[in-house]
């Protein structure tokens, strides 16, 4: 053996080889899954709101789907009808079911809400925001933080955006 390799020389090598022949393996086994329509469980998928695959001009995706994880972007209540008739419950609902609907296009449930972030233009609304919120977890709800913002897009009086896991098949 020659005198200037040492058992560190040798476990560099050694490392190098097995990390070599891991990539390789890694690699062949990706290229067999996508040859066979095995979708890769690390893939990065971007739906719209009817469940399917996002297009470029796409600048905002309400669904992904990542690593057995949901994001839901924002959903806001958007509402047509008269200011008047607007209330805090109305909007928490209509925005509720926007959530739980993209949710289960995720893969979903809403048992399986890990974490969501509600915005109000009122934190006087936090109450009826609650009690509706509430309806949607009878399990339990996620963590959530929530607080009072100046303004929401389409007038709406919450937004929420949500993170949830892939439920198990």
């Amino acid at each position: 053996m020659n005198p200037t390799f040492t058992r560190r020389m040798f476990a560099s090598w050694l490392t190098s080889v097995f990390s070599a022949l891991s990539i390789g393996a890694i690699g062949s086994t990706r290229g067999m899954a996508q040859a066979a329509g095995v979708q890769d469980a690390n893939a990065i998928r971007k739906l719209n709101s009817e469940g399917k695959p996002g297009g470029e001009k796409d600048i905002i995706m309400p669904v992904i789907v990542h690593n057995g994880l949901i994001y839901v972007s924002g959903q806001g209540a958007h509402d047509t009808r008269d200011q008047k008739e607007w209330t805090i419950e109305s909007h928490t609902s209509m925005v509720m079911d926007k959530v739980k609907k993209h949710v289960e296009i995720g893969g979903g449930t809403m048992d399986t809400v890990l974490q969501a972030n509600v915005y109000l233009v009122k934190i006087e609304h936090w109450d009826g925001m609650h009690k509706v919120f509430a309806t949607y977890f009878p399990h339990g709800g996620p963590a959530r933080t929530t607080v009072a913002v100046a303004a929401l897009p389409g007038d709406s009086l919450v937004e929420i955006n949500c993170i949830a896991a892939v439920a198990g098949k």
